[in-house]
């Protein structure tokens, strides 16, 4: 992908990051409402790019892995709804986590997981590291572990430190 392209994908996801914040400025103090709607053909336009670029960035930078919900309906009257996850209760948080985690995840996959939820400030780079470092080593060839005790492993790191911002 060149530069412009990253660029490009970078100033959309600026621009909607952006709605957020203006969203979020308008509303009375304690209202949270954590929603956006655009419209797809507005922001192709906006940016001079085709529509498949805004769902590029939609599936790349606005997914569950990052904090986000989209609901999207085409056609003329089209818009896109992006939700920004919340959570009101720990076990929201942990039950969000197992989902994304699934079953089975790779070590890369895991990773990338982990890179997600540092960026959005879930853990520390301090606990993504540890994480990291438990995982690759579970998952090194002389273990032989599989994906799916990948996934166990990762879920009961994850749980026990929703516990403890529980506890504190």
């Amino acid at each position: 992908m060149n530069n412009d392209v990253k660029n490009l994908s970078r100033d959309i996801e600026q621009y909607i990051l952006d709605q957020f914040d203006d969203r979020q400025s308008q509303l009375p103090d304690g209202d949270d409402n954590n929603s956006i709607s655009l419209r797809r053909k507005e922001l192709a336009e906006m940016f001079g790019c085709v529509p498949s670029q805004i769902n590029y960035v939609l599936r790349s930078r606005f997914g569950p892995e990052r904090g986000y919900l989209i609901e999207s309906r085409r056609g003329e009257y089209g818009y896109i709804k992006i939700l920004r996850i919340t959570y009101d209760d720990p076990q929201e948080k942990s039950n969000h986590l197992s989902d994304l985690i699934g079953d089975a995840i790779s070590v890369a996959d895991a990773c990338r997981l982990l890179e997600a939820l540092r960026y959005r400030d879930l853990i520390t780079d301090r606990e993504r590291l540890l994480i990291e470092i438990a995982i690759k080593h579970d998952s090194s060839p002389r273990s032989g572990r599989s994906r799916s005790s990948t996934a166990r492993l990762l879920k009961k790191m994850l749980s026990s430190l929703v516990h403890l911002e529980i506890e504190e």
